[in-house]
């Protein structure tokens, strides 16, 4: 297969991200990471830009030695000799020299006329070529440069001796069909073509930046740019990772591959996130949160079924574990099912009714349900105790200049949902006493304690409370993202074991597990 280089701006235009000024170290790091994940070419900055970058280019030119090292100038000595003077001890050096050609960045910016560009262009690219052996030129918004011209252009680069010219999208304008078109004229018209390297550097303004790359690859293009996780100026550049995994994935229409290890590809997008403080978007394809995870009862059955129904991609190809089948509102039976089997519970129809049915209402008050969540509903409702009393609601008042008020409804077996209010000393207490006066129970309360299930503002909380009547005692547990209610559940739990005790002398708890 025909091999796309790879060139990575992470360190350059990347780092023009608003927000982001990473420090010489955090490059280096960055750098050496890349080389793990196989780049050809690393943009490591803009020397001339100022003494601190310089020192950051040549530090990463130090560093790295398996891929080539690149500095950014303009079309001007000065900026040419900064790039030496940053990367003369590199292992594999090259300058990536640019200036504008479109008409609108001529007349608005350069205020230069075509002959002009080509003369400065042509200049600098030549004193390059005292230092530097690689040389990649770009026509800045060459989407928008009239192809005639970019034509005349790009022969004038491979003239002067550029190695690679690189055709930008600088602005994110154009469409699929338009970019490739413009690396099929180059191919086609331009003399020496097959000498140098065609680039693409896609923006991704109007959100087509990979589709761009990808379409520049089918109409030529020997290599790509971007960055890890897209991130660069305004809307950030082609993905890297995004282009990598559509031609792993899409091997027989694009016929081409890269040369990353695209197992290093999650551990790269973390360090870059984390080095450049720019959160990864959860449905960022490839490297997002949410990009191997499956919360739809549908999508989690066929996941279930045969993994290439909803995955095109492995996980594992990217150095992830595995997929995740997140458990909330959306979630369906059969992965409700195997999400137990996985905890080591195999319950039969009727418990799985119970415990489904408990795992539906927290997921509709809890955003993300978590192993112990379920562990927690598991132990809460799978106990084979008859049930007197069901909670149904809980209403609590209180201030702390007045006296809590309690009140719930209760469903009581052959009478029906009958209410109960009460004060107390605290909400618990009157809650507990609301609960008393409905099912006319004479109850001692030997024992009380919370705790967190688990983590977050919205962690389950878990009350045992234990109830004494005459020589018989019972606890109960109860379990909710309020407290009041958790402590509601375990008194009636409790209560309903000491009826279940007072009716069955001897009788043991026991799960409904087969």
């Amino acid at each position: 297969m025909r091999k796309i280089y790879i060139f990575d701006t992470t360190l350059r235009d990347g780092e023009q991200s608003p927000g982001v000024n990473l420090n010489t170290r955090e490059k280096v790091e960055i750098a050496l990471q890349l080389e793990k994940l196989g780049v050809d070419r690393i943009e490591a900055g803009f020397p001339a830009a100022s003494p601190g970058d310089l020192a950051a280019v040549q530090a990463v030119a130090g560093a790295v030695k398996s891929a080539t090292v690149i500095g950014l100038a303009r079309a001007v000595e000065r900026d040419i000799d900064a790039a030496w003077e940053a990367l003369k001890d590199a292992a594999d050096p090259c300058i990536h020299i640019f200036l504008a050609t479109s008409p609108i960045h001529r007349k608005h910016k350069l205020k230069m006329e075509k002959e002009q560009v080509l003369a400065t262009a042509d200049k600098a690219i030549r004193y390059a070529k005292q230092f530097f052996d690689k040389i990649e030129f770009s026509p800045e918004d060459a989407g928008r440069t009239e192809l005639d011209f970019l034509c005349e252009v790009t022969e004038m680069a491979i003239k002067a001796g550029a190695t690679v010219v690189n055709i930008p999208d600088t602005v994110g304008y154009m469409t699929p069909a338009e970019f490739g078109n413009i690396f099929k004229t180059l191919k086609e018209n331009v003399p020496g073509i097959e000498t140098i390297q065609l680039s693409a550097h896609c923006h991704d303004d109007l959100g087509m930046a990979t589709a761009n790359a990808l379409a520049a690859i089918l109409n030529g293009a020997d290599q790509i740019e971007g960055t890890i996780n897209g991130i660069g100026e305004r809307a950030g550049n082609t993905a890297i990772e995004e282009v990598a995994l559509a031609l792993e994935t899409r091997a027989a229409l694009f016929g081409a591959k890269t040369g990353l290890h695209l197992k290093e590809i999650a551990r790269t997008s973390r360090l870059v996130s984390k080095l450049t403080g720019m959160v990864v978007p959860g449905n960022k394809a490839i490297v997002g949160a949410n990009a191997f995870a499956h919360e739809s009862g549908i999508h989690q059955d066929g996941m279930l079924k045969e993994k290439t129904t909803y995955e095109i991609i492995s996980p594992e190809t990217i150095g992830i574990k595995e997929s995740k089948l997140v458990m909330g509102k959306h979630s369906g039976r059969h992965a409700f099912r195997e999400k137990l089997l996985d905890l080591g519970y195999e319950l039969a129809d009727d418990a799985l009714n119970v415990a489904f049915a408990k795992f539906k209402d927290l997921a509709d008050r809890k955003k993300n349900v978590t192993d112990d969540d379920l562990l927690a509903i598991l132990e809460e409702k799978l106990v084979d105790t008859p049930e007197i009393y069901t909670l149904e609601t809980v209403e609590v008042h209180y201030g702390n200049r007045s006296t809590p008020k309690g009140t719930v409804t209760i469903n009581v077996a052959d009478k029906g949902v009958l209410q109960g209010m009460a004060e107390g000393n605290g909400s618990i207490d009157a809650l507990f006493n609301a609960i008393d006066s409905v099912t006319s129970e004479t109850v001692e309360l030997e024992d009380y304690s919370i705790k967190s299930v688990t983590q977050g503002k919205d962690a389950l909380g878990e009350v045992h409370v234990v109830l004494r009547q005459d020589e018989t005692s019972a606890q109960g547990r109860g379990v909710s993202t309020d407290i009041l209610e958790a402590s509601a559940r375990a008194y009636v739990d409790a209560l309903n074991r000491l009826i279940d005790k007072r009716k069955s002398p001897g009788r043991r708890d026991k799960m409904s597990l087969i």
